[in-house]
This record gives C-alpha cells, structure tokens and sequence, in this order.
C-alpha cells in the first residue's frame, strides 16, 4: 500500500508540473503569435536580443513555479522547513544534487522522479527558445532575400514552386508521351 502512494503522488506531482508547463508554454506561444506576427519584420538586434531575453526570463519564472509546486509536496511530506524543501526541490529539477539533504526512506523514490521531470521541462523549454530564434534567423534571411531580389520573399517562393509544378506536369506528359511512342512501336 505505502509504496502505490509513493507512485500516486509522483505520478500526480509529474501531471502536474507537465499541465503547468504545456500552459505556460502554450500562453508564450499565443501571446508572440498575438503581438509579434505584425511587428516581427521591424525587430532589430536589439529588439530580437529583448525578445529572446524575455521569453527566457519567462520561461525561467515558469520553471521556478514548477519547483514551488515540488517543494510544497516535499515541505508538506519530507522537510520541516520551507527552506530545505526549496533548496532540495531546485537541486532535484536540476539534477544538481548535492546530496547534503535527503528524503525521508519512505519518500527518496520521488526525488529521481522531480529530477527526470526536471530534465524534460528544460529540454521542452529549450526546443521552444531554439524555435524563436530560428524564426528570428529566418526572418533575417528572407530580409536579406528580398533585399536581394526586389520582391518578398514569400512571392519568390511562390514563383519557384509554380515553376516547379510547371516543371513536374511538363515531365509527367512528356513521359506519357514517350510511354505512348514506345507503345507504338513494340506493335
């Protein structure tokens, strides 16, 4: 019985922290699609350099908020004292693990689990930072290509997949055609 607790309350703790990151980070996204997607052509290097330095000031305080919601079940179950139960709780999500304060035995099987957690979260929030500045970068480039070629880029791509499904219906028929010829001759 005491060790299907032990289960519940991480796999609790774990759903938790997964709804309390996917929210945060859904709201990041819809608030950049809301305010940047009008403005995101006249960001500067300054303005991207902002933008970059505060989604991850928001993504830490998410993170942050993550641990509070460990460290209230460590301070409710395991520590006396809010302080060791923050302390315990960052060095687990982080997977620093110094190790000068442990569970109690009944309690030392969730600690791995915050830590595992805590891995996850920060890769999940790393994909979304790698995802902004690509769009970043990429907003850069076709910049630069449209400065190139004097229309936007998004017209010459346009241009180019027409030319390429001019290109595969010309191939198409022209392969029909020969199909047809050598038809006509094997008769």
């Amino acid at each position: 019985m005491a060790i299907g607790v032990r289960f519940c309350a991480g796999t609790v703790l774990v759903l938790l922290t997964l709804v309390m990151q996917s929210a945060g980070m859904a709201a990041l996204v819809m608030w950049a699609r809301t305010h940047l997607a009008k403005n995101i052509r006249r960001f500067g290097l300054v303005r991207a350099a902002v933008l970059v330095v505060r989604f991850t000031s928001l993504i830490v305080c998410l993170h942050m908020s993550e641990i509070l919601l460990w460290a209230c079940f460590f301070r409710w179950k395991c520590f006396p004292s809010w302080e060791s139960a923050f302390y315990f709780s960052v060095t687990s999500y982080s997977t620093v693990g110094y190790g000068d304060l442990i569970l109690p035995p009944t309690w030392r099987a969730v600690g791995p689990v915050e830590s595992l957690t805590g891995v996850l979260m920060c890769g999940v929030s790393a994909s979304l930072l790698f995802a902004i500045v690509t769009r970043l970068v990429e907003r850069d480039e076709e910049e630069e290509l449209e400065k190139s070629l004097g229309q936007p880029a998004s017209q010459t791509y346009q241009d180019s997949r027409i030319r390429s499904t001019e290109l595969a219906e010309r191939v198409e028929t022209e392969s029909k055609e020969d199909s047809r010829s050598e038809a006509a001759i094997t008769r």
